[in-house]
């Protein structure tokens, strides 16, 4: 399981700009200390743990304007790349940036990276001066006038939240909505006003459901991603509670954590699929739903009984 942290402690900090110095500048034959800046100070700063407590990808964001947010420094360890973890540092500084008040976030890429950033919804504005003097950079820029917004497939995004809408009422109630898709995590949110017990905790009931969605949606996307279609049902879910959630309720869904095959779907029969929900508070962990899916093949107009 992975989890966006703060480093605070000045060790956690050490830690924090080791790993940068580690990926960002190691590599050019650039000494410790070139990682660090003058908006250090004034910066958020941000870290994926894994379940080891290891950092695993780090970033940075600082208000250039009361309207402007520079994202800088973003990194992922080298045994976790090509799992979503770049888009998900990317989305946390993003969401930072927004808390702040920004409209708008810019970023000074490397060659290598404008791909990355581009699939993120920014775009190229102009170029920007080189880095320590060497390395060529494009400045691109994003909106972010819109505190929902999703970074891959938007489409399919809006067509998952309207099947919830549309289909299970219930989450309209509950104010559960799509926070972001990256292709390899899918993470949702719901309102804590709209699931709150007399304890001032959300329903336990509340949070089985929000995991259940979670993972029912995650098949539901790569359904898509496949060009496949097919009806989800839950076929058992089983959840352990850790602590209660008081502030913020969200759930992740990391396709490493997905199981199954498609495969026999194409020829028109069910596939059986396990995943893991993890339920958040805020940034803190509270709880794990395993879930076990099936993906029934869509019927033929003579499959009906007559």
């Amino acid at each position: 399981m992975f989890r966006v942290a703060t480093p605070k402690t000045e060790e956690e900090l050490e830690q924090y700009f080791t790993f940068r110095w580690t990926y960002l500048r190691k590599p050019w034959n650039f000494a410790p200390g070139s990682e660090r800046d003058e908006y250090e100070q004034v910066a958020e700063h941000r870290v994926i743990m894994n379940g080891k407590g290891e950092i695993v990808a780090a970033g940075r964001v600082h208000l250039n304007t009361a309207e402007e947010a520079q994202i800088r420094h973003i990194a992922v360890h080298g045994d976790y790349l090509r799992r979503g973890l770049g888009q998900m540092i990317l989305g946390a500084l993003e969401g930072v940036a927004r808390e702040l008040g920004a409209i708008r976030a810019v970023t000074n890429s490397r060659e290598t990276s404008i791909d990355f950033f581009s699939s993120c919804g920014f775009v190229i504005e102009r170029e920007a001066p080189n880095e320590l003097g060497m390395l060529k950079r494009q400045q691109m820029v994003k909106k972010l006038t819109d505190p929902g917004i999703v970074m891959l497939h938007p489409k399919w995004c809006k067509e998952l939240q309207d099947t919830w809408t549309e289909t299970i009422p219930i989450t309209e109630h509950m104010g559960i909505k799509l926070h972001q898709y990256t292709g390899r995590t899918l993470e949702t949110r719901a309102s804590l006003n709209k699931n709150i017990n007399i304890h001032g905790t959300m329903f336990a009931g509340s949070i089985f459901s929000l995991a259940t969605l979670t993972g029912w949606g995650m098949i539901f996307l790569q359904l898509k991603e496949r060009q496949l279609m097919g009806e989800i049902v839950l076929g058992d879910g089983d959840i352990h509670y850790h602590k209660p959630i008081t502030m913020k309720p969200r759930a992740m869904c990391h396709i490493e954590s997905l199981s199954g095959k498609f495969a026999p779907l194409e020829k028109r029969k069910k596939c059986r699929f396990t995943l893991q929900v993890d339920i958040m508070d805020d940034n803190n962990a509270v709880a794990e739903f395993r879930g076990v899916f099936w993906v029934l093949p869509p019927k033929k107009e003579n499959d009906e009984e007559e």
